[in-house]
């Protein structure tokens, strides 16, 4: 704690990082803290896993507390905006622990519950607000919050934000902050598109960059084996179920490209016996986060997401992530295996190849200096995946979530409210004597 403490943190956050077992900081936590503790922007360049979400709250929650203000209704004194729910969800649960022994009020909105309830939470405000960009202009559309005393403001995972097509969104939120504020900026990589957000959020920002743009964790083995599409699930099956069986694989992610996808490795995989569950944007908020809380508590040790939902997936114990499909953005690939080797463990990354991805492969290869180790199918392959009994053809029931995280105008019908009931008028007959059929004659 000697570092934390040499911070001159307020003693009930170093009472909570205490109960966290928090004794020496990452390398982002090291350089961003002094210089927001400074009241300083920050344009931070850093992977996941690396400890952001302490290097923003513990400063933050410092200030906050050192200058108590009453609260004022259906309003915030610190924004972060998030990509998605479970993210979101997750720093919210981070910055409560955080402050745990001070007198803050932490909030956190998102799509995927009634926007009522959001609503009825934030009446008496609240200090500090996590939330995702399609709910919170939701809000302030209904006139349910108002971002007029927001003196800290974080947008975490930048460049997520603008694969998820939240450009305009955050250019209206952009608008709506006080100009007198702290602003910091968190993306994994930082092409162009994403520095001329930045320009418009942050003014004259300390640069924090703890591992070079774009380039994986240095901590995880990185494989391909080179397989044919239709062979895939099979492979998957037989490497999840031997290394379930010797002890060598404890947690393990798998991504596919479609929620659909997702879905159908699950239902080959339920029917080898190995339990697995989806999670991906047709599940309903309850679904995926039942799945995620199975897979964090370990009775489902696999879990298959989408690029999108595995955003904010924090689970310690992932050994492997399975390429189950090749990202087709290069980025996307230093997003998924940053979900293993996290806090100083070790981690494995497979990717599967089909001939069809080697184009993929060559730009993410390009992109991270890594060339993946060639990693051969196992022995007996063909006889062992003629053996694997076969899935049920039934598709999983999808869950229509009209609320996908997005502005309410992109929206037919806001979430959390219940749909109209609709009057039954019986049609009338148009017939070629009445006067709306002999429009239709004439046209």
């Amino acid at each position: 704690m000697s570092y934390f403490s040499d911070l001159g943190l307020a003693e009930p956050i170093l009472r909570a990082l205490g109960g966290k077992g928090y004794s020496d900081p990452t390398p982002i936590q090291k350089q961003a803290i002094p210089a927001l503790l400074e009241g300083r922007d920050l344009l931070g360049i850093a992977q996941t896993g690396t400890g952001k979400t302490a290097a923003f709250s513990l400063p933050s929650l410092h200030r906050l507390a050192a200058d108590p203000k009453p609260r004022k209704p259906a309003s915030c004194r610190m924004l972060v905006l998030s990509p998605t729910r479970e993210l979101a969800a997750q720093i919210a649960e981070n910055m409560r622990g955080y402050a745990k022994y001070l007198n803050l009020s932490i909030q956190c909105v998102f799509g995927g519950v009634p926007v009522g309830k959001n609503a009825r939470a934030l009446v008496p405000g609240c200090d500090v607000l996590v939330a995702t960009p399609g709910r919170l202009l939701d809000l302030i559309e209904q006139r349910a919050l108002t971002l007029r005393n927001v003196e800290i403001f974080v947008l975490d995972e930048a460049d997520q934000m603008m694969d998820l097509g939240f450009i305009v969104p955050l250019k209206r939120i952009a608008k709506l902050l006080p100009d007198k504020r702290q602003s910091l900026f968190f993306s994994a990589t930082m092409p162009k598109a994403i520095a001329e957000l930045g320009r418009q959020f942050i003014h004259d920002p300390v640069r924090v960059e703890v591992a070079p743009q774009a380039t994986t964790a240095e901590r995880v083995e990185q494989y391909a084996t080179f397989v044919n599409q239709p062979e895939k699930q099979a492979l998957l099956t037989l490497t999840l179920r031997a290394g379930l069986a010797d002890g060598s694989l404890e947690r393990a992610l798998v991504f596919t490209r479609t929620k659909h996808g997702a879905d159908r490795v699950v239902r080959h995989l339920a029917s080898a016996g190995v339990a697995a569950a989806a999670i991906h944007g047709n599940k309903s908020q309850a679904q995926r986060t039942a799945a995620l809380r199975a897979f964090r508590e370990g009775s489902t040790p696999v879990l298959v997401a989408t690029d999108i939902a595995a955003r904010g997936i924090d689970v310690s114990g992932v050994s492997h992530v399975f390429n189950f499909e090749l990202p087709n953005v290069p980025e996307q690939y230093v997003h998924r295996i940053g979900r293993t080797a996290r806090a100083g463990a070790d981690g494995i990354a497979v990717s599967f190849v089909a001939p069809d991805e080697k184009p993929y492969l060559r730009d993410i290869e390009r992109l991270t200096g890594v060339r993946l180790a060639a990693l051969p199918l196992p022995e007996d392959f063909t006889a062992q995946a003629s053996r694997l009994p076969k899935a049920s053809r039934k598709p999983a029931r999808p869950q229509q979530n009209a609320n996908r995280d997005r502005p309410a105008a992109q929206k037919p019908e806001r979430s959390g409210e219940a749909r109209p009931k609709r009057r039954f008028r019986p049609r009338r007959k148009q017939g070629v004597g009445s006067h709306r059929g002999k429009v239709r004659q004439a046209v």
